[in-house]
């Protein structure tokens, strides 16, 4: 069950902390507690860590022994100890000529700019990734009784998914089944079977890109998911896309 008191753009930022290990206290026991229960939250998981595998792979592994260090090191000449007249210290001269032929210091600088590099290259796939984490259609689904109980959020790329705002009462036998519909010929076509309100991903990759005033609708229905290929049971909640803000 998904955690109550976290969005998706929250669970999905968790999760990508999790994955580089960044998270400490009350949000790493969240994360560990979300991985051993929530499915929704495993699954984004595993997409980070398939990110990061890329980023890895970008990268031949080349390991470096201390003996090849220890002869570049003893191949550089001997820093000059030059020092400006009458100035018994070394000048800024020197300091820069001992810096340039360091071996530390190009060690410390390479693993500098790597870090730096490493973490520029997460920050700009965590932004990347949140902007297009950014719905461009959002349909709010309303129940009978005219109250918000759930939101289907499409993106640009063409996915979807619903995210419940309460717990549903599913009854013994029965199932949740998603539909949209585009086309009064066409007519309804399902989306989605869960047996429970939970976040999922909704299969449109056969359906045409979800357009303004699209219906989305969830109907109660036997296990598995309706028999007829059409609603069967009561709709339980209904509603239309528009453009997200």
């Amino acid at each position: 069950m998904t955690h109550p008191s976290l969005t998706h753009a929250e669970m999905d930022r968790l999760a990508a902390e999790h994955v580089m290990g960044l998270l400490e206290g009350e949000e790493r026991r969240t994360a560990e507690q979300l991985l051993a229960s929530d499915r929704t939250f495993q699954d984004l998981i595993e997409n980070w860590q398939e990110r990061f595998h890329e980023l890895d792979a970008t990268t031949p592994a080349a390991a470096v022994g201390e003996t090849l260090w220890s002869r570049i090191e003893s191949s550089l000449p001997q820093a000059a100890a030059a020092s400006a007249p009458g100035f018994s210290g070394p000048g800024p001269v020197s300091i820069l000529a001992t810096a340039w032929r360091s071996l530390t210091f190009w060690r410390a600088a390479g693993l500098t700019g790597a870090f730096a590099s490493l973490v520029l290259a997460i920050g700009l796939g965590i932004f990347a990734s949140r902007a297009a984490r950014q719905p461009v259609m959002v349909a709010v689904l309303m129940t009978d009784a005219n109250r918000p109980a759930a939101v289907v959020n499409a993106y640009a790329n063409g996915s979807a998914e619903l995210v419940p705002l309460g717990a549903i009462q599913v009854p013994p036998g029965r199932a949740l089944e998603i539909w949209t519909l585009w086309d009064q010929a066409r007519g309804p076509v399902s989306i989605g079977v869960i047996d429970e309100a939970r976040t999922v991903r909704l299969k449109l990759e056969n359906l045409p890109r979800t357009s303004p005033e699209q219906l989305f609708e969830i109907s109660l229905e036997p296990t598995g998911g309706s028999p007829t290929g059409r609603p069967t049971g009561p709709v339980l909640m209904k509603g239309t896309t528009s453009t997200a803000l």
